[in-house]
């Protein structure tokens, strides 16, 4: 590990949810470590590669609705790596002046966020635990790019399946809530084990014995994490379902997509 690499506090020894998501989805800032385990992801879930798209395109979806109903400002929690076609990107698109925090506790990603968004003064990575949300609130960046005085989206896309209910998710995502003016909007996907067949308890099976654990839930567990958001149409649905730009585009079996998504409301 060089010196850069320690200071960083970038870890060689275990793959990291971040990283190997985005070896899934054709990136590059993953290392050796991040590839051997998204091949044995793909040993038993062949399919990984096409769901971590799915849960891309919805994400997309999903602020592109955001920006369509008015918001401006965007906070990004559990980012992972700024890529082609994140947040900035869908919404600065509709309005150039969209202002948008990513907040992530992964070096890599922090690390990268610095050449991506170099030059665009309305998009920055906050490298912070999401889990710890003053620490992201308070934050002298947050604080700069975002009036929460006004209406902001906040994202947890592939996030919250990673804190154990002992860890209380649904006083995570209450503390983010509480900060959000009424009119306010919560993007959520999460893993799930509802409708779906053993090789997705292999997959996760695999997470914890690299050492990162998932707590799929079902739609009802998700619903119970989100007291005071009115959960929008068409609900708490498989990602490819969530407002699709052609319906062709849900196929036959969206479940195969082993990921809910939903976006509510602050009212």
């Amino acid at each position: 590990m060089t010196d850069e690499h320690a200071k960083r506090g970038i870890d060689f020894d275990k793959p990291n949810a971040a990283r190997v998501y985005d070896y899934l989805i054709g990136g590059k800032l993953n290392y050796a470590i991040d590839r051997m385990f998204a091949e044995q992801l793909l040993a038993v879930r062949p399919e990984a590669r096409d769901l971590a798209l799915l849960n891309r395109r919805w994400l997309r979806r999903a602020v592109r609705f955001g920006a369509e109903q008015g918001i401006r400002q965007f906070l990004d929690i559990g980012s992972g790596m700024p890529t082609v076609g994140h947040v900035h990107e869908v919404v600065q698109a509709i309005d150039p002046e969209s202002r948008v925090v990513y907040v992530d506790n992964e070096p890599v990603a922090v690390a990268h966020s610095e050449i991506v968004l170099k030059g665009n003064d309305n998009a920055e990575m906050v490298q912070a635990d999401a889990e710890f949300p003053a620490d992201v609130l308070e934050h002298e960046t947050t604080e700069r790019l975002l009036d929460f005085s006004r209406p902001v989206m906040v994202v947890m896309a592939a996030f919250v399946h990673f804190i154990p209910d002992e860890r209380n998710p649904a006083g995570l995502i209450a503390a983010y809530r509480d900060a959000l003016v009424p009119g306010s909007y919560l993007a959520l996907s999460s893993g799930t084990f509802e409708g779906q067949g053993e090789e997705v308890r292999r997959a996760a099976e695999l997470y914890q014995k690299s050492g990162t654990n998932v707590f799929a839930r079902s739609r009802d567990e998700l619903r119970a994490l989100l007291d005071g958001f009115e959960i929008l149409p068409p609900g708490i649905v498989f990602t490819p379902e969530w407002r699709p730009d052609d319906p062709s585009e849900v196929g036959e079996n969206p479940e195969l997509a082993s990921q809910l998504a939903l976006v509510a409301r602050k009212n």
